[in-house]
């Protein structure tokens, strides 16, 4: 039996980065003798075992035979006469594909090493094309090593398999958990830069596909197109540390204006009303956990205003707050004001342009919640007049903010 560490462990090692799991291969053993060496089996689709003290995950060498559509439709050998060689050539990259042994000698039938100097993501061999999850796993990749650049064999490869229909075969939840996982590394453009080069972002996310192409209003930068711009917001949340919720959201916030009317371009009127009916098919075709469905939703509806924020009269502002529910969830409407920085300032040459709504809502919110709603209760008779003097108060407080505030309605 040989044990050898691969995949991401020895690939971050090699880039000199911090190593998060370590995963194992182990070949010439099988589920039996693992088992009397006190590993606990956890793989049901193949055979992957738990160390019995560090608890990490060693894997018996296996290869894989395509049997069906999407990600489970494979035929799995795991005997002990499989290769390490035979193990590695069913791995997505081959960055992925190179193997250390307990010496340290570094195994790289895949020239791996190579791709790694030149900043390449490359396939290691046709049994990519089998799996459409590497498609997301890769486009993924790029999200993270930015400076990495994919081989255009493999793009075509890609692309090829979108144009047989196997992204099709992917289910929700799976297209959710590589997306979510994109989002939160450090450059998210690069992966709806590289689904969208091979086509499967017109298939997995159809309403954001529609944005490129569409201009933007006549204020902001003119090359800058929607999903361009939408796509400088993603990064802009990543680059601020934001939460997956808020990058969610950022992604999300203008999916309207790619079903703006000829017409009405560039202006976009509608857009926001547009955007959270589309968000919300989005969130439910994917089924994107609450937290990052509901802000997405709040987002779309509400930036627009909160832009205009300097614009809203007194009592406007009040019905913003409520309807935001920010009083009952002021940590959520955080995050909502931090969607709108990304998106205001996620425009070319925006960065440094003062946004002060952020700061102006955040005034009025205190000082709605300095009101006492419920002393105004107590004082007053008549129950049906109680909202009514609960939101003139509020009102009449964010007047005297908005008093001292130069620029404000």
């Amino acid at each position: 039996m040989q044990i050898f560490s691969v995949g991401g462990a020895v690939r971050d090692e090699l880039l000199g980065l911090p190593v998060q799991d370590r995963d194992y291969v182990v070949v010439g053993a099988s589920p039996r003798e693992m088992l009397a060496r006190g590993f606990r089996q956890v793989g049901k689709d193949f055979p992957v075992f738990l160390h019995p003290q560090s608890h990490e995950e060693y894997a018996l060498a296996r290869t894989e035979r395509k049997t069906g559509h999407g990600h489970h439709g494979f035929a799995v050998d795991a005997a002990p006469t499989v290769t390490l060689v035979e193990d590695l050539a069913r791995r997505d990259l081959t960055i992925n594909a190179i193997a250390r042994a307990a010496d340290g000698e570094l195994i790289d039938p895949y020239h791996g090493l190579d791709d790694l100097h030149a900043r390449v993501l490359r396939h290691v061999g046709p049994a990519f094309g089998e799996d459409p999850v590497r498609v997301l796993r890769l486009a993924r990749f790029a999200a993270r090593f930015s400076d990495f650049r994919v081989a255009p064999e493999t793009l075509v490869l890609m692309r090829g398999m979108v144009a047989a229909g196997e992204v099709d075969h992917l289910v929700s939840e799976r297209v959710w958990q590589e997306l979510a996982k994109g989002l939160m590394e450090t450059q998210p453009s690069r992966m709806f830069e590289v689904l969208r080069q091979c086509g499967a972002l017109a298939r997995l996310l159809p309403e954001l596909d529609a944005l490129f192409g569409v201009p933007q209003r006549a204020e902001c930068h003119p090359e800058v197109d929607s999903g361009v711009h939408v796509l400088l917001v993603v990064d802009l949340s990543a680059q601020r540390r934001c939460s997956l919720p808020v990058r969610w959201a950022a992604l999300l916030h203008d999916l309207g204006k790619g079903a703006t009317p000829a017409a009405d371009l560039p202006r976009h009127p509608g857009h926001e009303a547009r955007s959270v009916r589309l968000a919300g098919e989005v969130c439910a075709r994917l089924r994107v956990p609450a937290a990052c469905r509901d802000l997405a939703l709040l987002v779309a509806h509400h930036h627009g205003d909160v832009h205009r924020a300097l614009e809203l009269a007194p009592a406007a502002v009040v019905r913003l707050l409520e309807g935001c529910d920010a009083l009952r969830r002021p940590a959520r409407f955080e995050q909502l004001l931090e969607a709108c920085i990304c998106d205001f300032h996620g425009r070319l040459g925006w960065l440094e342009v003062p946004y002060p709504a952020p700061v102006l809502l955040r005034g009025a919110l205190a000082a709605v919640r300095s009101v006492d709603a419920a002393a105004l209760a107590a004082g007053c008779r008549e129950s049906a007049l109680i909202a009514a003097r609960v939101f003139a108060a509020r009102v009449a407080a964010v007047e005297e903010l908005l008093s001292g505030w130069p620029g404000a309605a």
